[in-house]
Formats: structure tokens, sequence, C-alpha cells
């Protein structure tokens, strides 16, 4: 049996917004599991904090780069991350962030990325230095790519500290022999999109079914502990899966500039404007930080008194 801190139980109840006794129970009866917990928790109708789960706090940037060849373009997006916030306001770490996002535009791995020729050197060198320079230990941590062949990659960053810098970065794939600037405009409104709703998958088709039956197996135990009839659960189940599904697939989410049109309803429309055929061929969302488990230590508080104490 895993020791379940005053830390963990904290650390689940910021997750969940549940009370801190249920978030002690919930962690006993996964073996201090975080992720476990949570699903526990929504299976007992304590918790609707899935979305929530993976919002864990790290430093440093998302940068996005973008190239155009021909009539297509691809892009990159990668998290470059840091100690602290500060160093992601440092220029020389902002700029290292573009250069790098720039050299992922031809590799796919943090590998291939960090082995990479950059300034008369290696990614891995220029890291390296500026470790040494800036005085934090910093890492390329994600590395994604997306192109088409005719079309636009459109791109939106979130939270931005400078040009394609950011907390969030975004990449959306469109086909289509269109305007390319109507295109962008298309393409930078489904990205903001998906910087605010975190889609699962494109379409339904390409969403991952583990995502499908984890979601099955929470809402059935949830159903079991509402008392609802053995032979009505599938049914009931069958519904809400369904539901979940229009709601993490991006083509069916409604548009969060107009709720009542759904993406898949604007490209559509916004196709029959153009007078051309549009398809969206994939997205990335890259989020700063996202499952980085950082150190729980002592809060400010805490850490004044202890050196008034001393």
């Amino acid at each position: 049996m895993a020791e379940i801190t005053a830390a963990l139980v904290k650390e689940l109840r910021e997750k969940s917004g549940v009370g801190m006794m249920d978030c002690k129970k919930a962690l006993q009866e996964t073996d201090g599991d975080i992720n476990a917990a949570i699903d526990w928790l929504r299976a007992k109708g304590l918790s609707k904090a899935a979305k929530k789960a993976d919002r864990v706090a790290a430093e440093g940037l998302i940068a996005v780069a973008t190239r155009h060849q021909g009539a297509g373009e691809s892009a990159a997006v990668i998290e470059f991350n840091a100690e602290t916030d500060f160093v992601a306001r440092n220029e020389l770490f902002q700029d290292a962030a573009h250069k790098i996002a720039i050299v992922a535009l031809d590799h796919t791995e943090v590998d291939a990325v960090n082995a990479a020729p950059l300034d008369g050197a290696t990614v891995q060198d220029l890291v390296t230095n500026l470790v040494a320079t800036i005085g934090e230990n910093m890492h390329v941590r994600r590395v994604a790519t997306l192109s088409v062949g005719e079309g636009v990659v459109a791109s939106y960053v979130h939270n931005a500290v400078a040009t394609n810098l950011g907390k969030i970065g975004v990449l959306v794939g469109i086909q289509s022999a269109a305007d390319h600037a109507k295109l962008r405009e298309l393409g930078r409104k489904i990205a903001m999109h998906i910087a605010a709703t975190s889609p699962l998958s494109l379409d339904e088709s390409s969403l991952d079914p583990a995502a499908i039956e984890k979601e099955r197996a929470v809402l059935t135990e949830k159903a079991k502990e509402e008392g609802r009839p053995d032979n009505m659960i599938e049914k009931i189940v069958s519904g809400q899966i369904a539901k979940f599904q229009k709601e993490v697939v991006l083509t069916k989410q409604p548009f969060v500039m107009n709720p009542d049109q759904t993406i898949e309803q604007l490209v559509a429309d916004t196709a029959k404007e153009l007078g051309s055929a549009i398809t969206l061929t994939g997205f990335v969302r890259m989020g700063l930080g996202e499952g980085v488990e950082k150190p729980v230590g002592p809060d400010f508080a805490e850490e004044v008194a202890s050196m008034t104490k001393a």
C-alpha cells in the first residue's frame, strides 16, 4: 500500500475540487494513483475533473515554426522546458526556442532534433551552453509536425510572450485549393477553438478506442453506484458514450465563437463561400507542462516562517 501523504491528497483536491476526506479515500482505494483516483471519484459522482487531470504546471515555452513549400505548407511545434517562468522571459531562451522550432520542421523525434546541426554545432550543444549561461536545467521535451501538399497549416499560440512563443501551441492542417489567406483565417479560428476545448481526435474514426473504453468503464461503475437497473445500464452508458464522443471529437464540437454551428458545419459553410472543397487533415495541440510532475514543497508562507526561525 502506497503512503498517502498530505501533499498527495492536496494535489488530488486541487485537480478534482473534491473534499479532502473523499480525496484521501480515493487515493487509498487506488493505491495512491492520482489518475485512477480521479476516475474513482468520477465513478462515485464526486468529480468532473477528467479534463483537468493533465493540467500540471511546468515552465518554459511552446514554440511554433511554419514553412511554405510549393502549393502546401509544413509546421512544427516544440516544448522547450526550463525550471522557472522567469527564464521563459529571457531573450536568449526565447531565441533558442525559435531556432529549435525551425530545426524541428525537418525532424519528428526529440533525439533527432537534439542531434541536428545548428549555428555550427548541434541543438544539444546550444541547450548545454544555455544551461551553463543561465544556470537552470532545460531540455527539448516534445516535438510534433504537420504538413499538407496543397493548402495551409494554420497556427495559433495562446498566452504569447513573443511571436510564435507562448503557453499553448496549435497547428491545423487544411487541404484545399482555395485562397490561402482565407484558409489561414479559417484555420486560425479552428486553432483557437482547439486551444480552448482540447479535443481528443479530429473525427470519430480516429478517436482512440482506449479512451472510449476507459470512459465506458467509469460511466458503467457510476451507473451501478447510482443504483440503476442492470438491464438498463448498457443502454444508459451507450447514450452517454455517444454524448462523450460529440464532446471530444473536433468536427462534432460546437464552435466556441458560434455554439449554434459545429466545426464540421463551419468548414462546410466556408467551402461553399469560397467555392472550393476544404478538408481538415489533422491537428496538433501542445500545452506547456502537460503530464509533468513538479515536486511539492512548502508553500511560500511556510518557507518564510522557517527562515525566520533560523
